[in-house]
């Protein structure tokens, strides 16, 4: 009669009427081979507070033992929320292939490896100290938060259903949005960019950008843009606010000492409604046309410099007048153009 037993420590013996048996060669590998696979099950976690962490969330954890099995990591299709925990390596988080959603904000991460959560929606890794991103699997991306890292980039072009976006306090100079055509919420506060194209973003609606290096700045291909703060960019110096759509949209554009002219819809809705020093800066007029290289015009700045000259200004009867601050004016050009210019003076 044949006899297997399995011993406290693993070993499996093979008795027949009392007698061990000899294992052949081959038996005694299947044997090893197993109970090796057996023990290669858990997931290796060596930060202490995550495995705390996850060994604690029953939802994971389901056998309730004190490790996470690879079987359990991968079909957790919920949230893992393990911020503010201290943890300074989120190794293990690629066994969870299913995860939706991962909250690691306030720890203390030096990088994060997400390659492997091809299912993530949702990611919120603010405060820690990335000094790099990879997001090139996570297609299904539509939130992310990677505020208050050391970022000095990211590459966001294969996630085309992001629909919010939040680096404030990072280093990045420049961000190609051209593939985020479902974006709604940027928030790039504080960084270093100095310029931001946003024509393929129709679906924008509020933009933070404050603390920036901006040059110019055109939201003109924004229809649905309901909140634009553009703050302290002392370099802006082209802002096209015309975007069809100014009676929907709350701005708030200040100490932006060298941006002289602002094109907007229209000259008398933004003096009664956007007037210094609630919304913009007192040295900033308003314009219909700025002519400048962010202008909606089709008229070039070179073909107004060498054929567009000013030959009068009128007041809004019609009236011959010289330039007068904080009066809504038309200047009229030479080759028949006009323009409503108000430019406020205190």
């Amino acid at each position: 009669m044949l006899v297997i037993e399995t011993t406290l420590f693993g070993v499996v013996r093979f008795h027949s009427n009392n007698k061990p048996l000899k294992m052949k060669t081959p038996l005694l590998h299947l044997i090893l081979f197993l109970s090796t696979s057996l023990f290669g099950q858990n997931v290796y976690i060596p930060d202490a507070n995550f495995k705390a962490y996850l060994v604690g969330y029953s939802a994971i954890n389901t056998n309730g033992d004190t490790e996470i099995q690879v079987a359990e990591a991968n079909v957790f299709t919920g949230s893992i929320d393990c911020s503010e925990l201290g943890i300074s390596d989120l190794t293990g988080i690629e066994a969870f292939t299913a995860l939706t959603e991962l909250r690691c904000w306030d720890n203390q991460l030096p990088s994060l490896n997400v390659s492997q959560n091809i299912n993530l929606n949702f990611l919120y890794c603010f405060n820690n100290q990335l000094t790099s991103l990879d997001l090139s699997q996570n297609t299904d991306l539509i939130s992310l938060g990677c505020s208050s890292n050391q970022l000095i980039s990211i590459d966001v072009s294969q996630n085309v259903n992001l629909q919010s976006l939040n680096f404030d306090d990072n280093q990045l100079t420049s961000l190609d949005l051209s593939q985020n055509p479902l974006l709604s919420f940027l928030f790039c506060n504080n960084n270093q960019l100095t310029s931001l194209d946003l024509s393929q973003n129709p679906l924008l609606s509020v933009l933070f950008c404050n603390n920036n290096q901006f040059i110019s700045l055109d939201v003109s291909e924004n229809p649905v843009l309901v909140e634009f703060f553009c703050s302290n960019n002392e370099q802006l110096t082209c802002l096209n606010l015309a975007n069809g759509n100014n009676i929907g949209l709350y701005i708030y554009v200040y100490d932006n000492f060298n941006l002289t002219c602002m094109e907007v819809d229209d000259v008398e809705w933004s003096i009664a409604n956007w007037t210094a020093p609630f919304n913009v800066d007192t040295q900033t007029p308003f314009s219909e046309n700025c002519y400048n290289e962010c202008s909606s015009s089709t008229v070039g700045i070179d073909e107004l410099t060498t054929s567009k000259n000013l030959i009068q200004i009128l007041d809004l009867m019609g009236r011959k007048t010289l330039f007068k601050p904080n009066t809504p004016l038309i200047y009229v050009y030479d080759d028949g153009s006009t323009e409503k210019v108000f430019s406020v003076e205190y």
